[in-house]
């Protein structure tokens, strides 16, 4: 990163953090970071698919997802929106790196969960018996031991490579249900248990990942405690029969509030 890029990505940083203590507005102090050029990657929780407002292309963006609504807050000098429902690993390293570069200061992402076979893991157990749930759910916790940090490594690698002065912002996966919440019907209670202590193993895994390449893990558990399924003010859909993709996805409530502020934090 060139010296003046540095201090000035630094400096808006810095008069971010003084604004918002003197009481100042966060739309002034966002609007400070004008000279980062930012490059959004990743899978179907960095595209914003569940919160409407898509651009019409299969990648299901949203104008609702965290990235473009940081992009709007802060007005950035360039802003590439690569994300991309249903992506996997490959699918970064073969067709989203291509906007990253030596200027590209600030890269976002969150994937993983497609590698893992999260949707196939929420269909057998919303479709199947809860033993067969349960063997699912263990063999997708195996693959995060066994084959996806060498995965990750692989796209990481290959985003210092391409943006070798880049802060990146690694973001996991919430919990997804309330446990002892207001759900009477769907899963039991056990099923629901072990989904989220695979949605931790697969966070914790990614943070590590994230950690050992200088990276920086963005946990969105702490913002979604209180607003997973089962709870009163949910934001994240549930299976939804007439819309299946947006099934246990973040609801644009789930992006402005669930990702959005850890993703600001991060920074």
């Amino acid at each position: 990163m060139k010296m003046s890029r540095l201090v000035a990505f630094s400096s808006s940083l810095l008069l971010g953090a003084a604004l918002a203590l003197t009481g100042a507005g966060i739309a002034n102090a966002d609007s400070s970071a004008a000279a980062v050029d930012y490059v959004a990657l990743g899978d179907s929780y960095s595209s914003g698919v569940g919160a409407g407002s898509y651009d019409g292309s299969s990648c299901k963006r949203s104008s609702r997802a965290y990235p473009a609504l940081w992009a709007a807050a802060n007005s950035p000098s360039s802003f590439d929106f690569a994300a991309c429902s249903g992506a996997r690993t490959g699918d970064v390293t073969g067709g989203q790196l291509g906007k990253l570069a030596a200027s590209t200061d600030l890269v976002s992402i969150s994937i993983g969960g497609n590698d893992a076979g999260f949707a196939d893991v929420m269909t057998t157990c919303v479709l199947q018996s809860e033993a067969t749930c349960l063997n699912r759910i263990a063999t997708a916790r195996s693959y995060v031991d066994t084959t996806l940090p060498g995965r990750l490594d692989s796209v990481y690698t290959a985003i210092r490579s391409k943006a070798p002065s880049a802060r990146v912002v690694v973001l996991g996966y919430p919990r997804f249900y309330q446990l002892g919440g207001g759900c009477i019907a769907g899963l039991s209670e056990k099923e629901r248990s072990a989904i989220n202590a695979a949605s931790d193993h697969l966070n914790t895994a990614t943070a590590k990942r994230a950690a050992d390449h200088g990276f920086t893990f963005g946990d969105v558990r702490t913002t979604f405690t209180g607003h997973e399924i089962c709870s009163s003010s949910s934001w994240l859909h549930s299976v939804n029969w007439l819309n299946i993709g947006e099934s246990y996805h973040p609801t644009a409530a789930g992006q402005s509030g669930g990702y959005l502020p850890v993703f600001k934090s991060a920074l």
